[in-house]
């Protein structure tokens, strides 16, 4: 779940921080100042492994668990091959969306960021509708702003599905299976 690590109302049988390997923890300081919600060690003390999501090797201090590495990729990377596209995204880094629909083969006519977990009003939504449409292009997103858009408000925007890659699957199966063995001891 996306920004979930903090919320201590959720039970967790498994945390997992997935970092963004490129910019890693930015500059390390709380919200307002940074990105964090919480300090770095903090968090880190209740991970159960880490993500390391892309390329890139940041600072992970004082965390001696697994960090399993991984990579977005689009789930039907061929759909926008040579698509004229206005892309937005409402995401921590939209520059890594746009990158992803260029590397799929997509013409990006238009991009337009907003800032992380942006709510979409029916105003802005109808803009970015009608700019696509003057400019003969398909209007897309990333598929996480997709679903958090009302559904009567998603016509005409096309979102782009995409799924973690492992670089050691197998590492994230173990973590799995010593989940699965702890429940079923604690049933017996």
């Amino acid at each position: 779940m996306d920004d979930g690590f903090q919320n201590f109302q959720i039970a967790k049988d498994l945390s997992l921080v997935v970092v963004d390997a490129e910019s890693g923890f930015q500059n390390g300081k709380l919200i307002p100042a940074g990105p964090l919600r919480e300090g770095v060690a903090q968090g880190l003390a209740r991970a159960d492994a880490i993500v390391l999501m892309g390329e890139g090797a940041p600072p992970l201090p004082s965390f001696a668990g697994p960090i399993l590495s991984a990579r977005l990729v689009p789930t039907a990377p061929d759909a926008l091959r040579g698509r004229s596209i206005f892309a937005f995204a409402g995401i921590g880094r939209p520059q890594k969306f746009f990158q992803t629909l260029r590397s799929m083969g997509a013409e990006i006519i238009a991009a337009q960021s907003f800032p992380d977990h942006h709510r979409f009003s029916a105003v802005e939504l109808s803009v970015l509708k009608a700019a696509a449409q003057r400019a003969n292009a398909l209007l897309v997103a990333t598929e996480k702003d997709f679903v958090r858009l009302d559904p009567a408000a998603r016509h005409a925007i096309v979102p782009v599905p995409v799924h973690a890659v492992f670089t050691e699957p197998a590492a994230l199966a173990a973590l799995l299976d010593r989940l699965v063995q702890e429940r079923d001891v604690r049933v017996r």
